[in-house]
């Protein structure tokens, strides 16, 4: 099973556990996740922001054969959504039913368990999305 260190764990704690993303200063582009360079415009005057906590499915996916170390979760969804102010994230939906998927569903930001690194290893927890009630 691939493992992470603690230090990397708390390094990663605000952008994921915050949606911290990013805004460019030069074009007003806004992404996710964080990275010192802008990917429109490749401008290194960026700036972290909390990203909003609401948007809808663009696309998905359902995982039936999950990669090495996320076996006993499927099937789940991965899915693209477009927050609010444009930013689109990669993220896994939780509670849902697999047939109630579709793309145009409005979503929140909620925090989960995305693993366990074995009995006596890391839980990591992390944002993932829900249906809108």
């Amino acid at each position: 099973m691939f493992a992470r260190s603690v230090p990397r764990v708390w390094r990663e704690r605000e952008i994921k556990y915050r949606l911290i993303g990013g805004r460019c200063n030069s074009c007003g582009k806004v992404f996710y996740p964080y990275r010192r360079f802008c990917p429109r415009c490749g401008s290194e005057d960026i700036r972290k922001v909390e990203l909003p906590r609401q948007g809808r499915v663009l696309y998905f996916t359902v995982i039936r054969t999950p990669p090495l170390g996320f076996e006993k979760y499927a099937p789940y969804v991965v899915a693209i959504v477009e927050l609010a102010d444009g930013a689109r994230v990669i993220a896994q939906l939780t509670d849902v039913d697999l047939s109630a998927v579709k793309e145009g569903i409005e979503v929140e930001a909620v925090f989960r368990k995305y693993r366990e690194q074995g009995e006596d290893g890391i839980i990591e927890y992390g944002i993932k999305f829900r249906p809108k009630a």
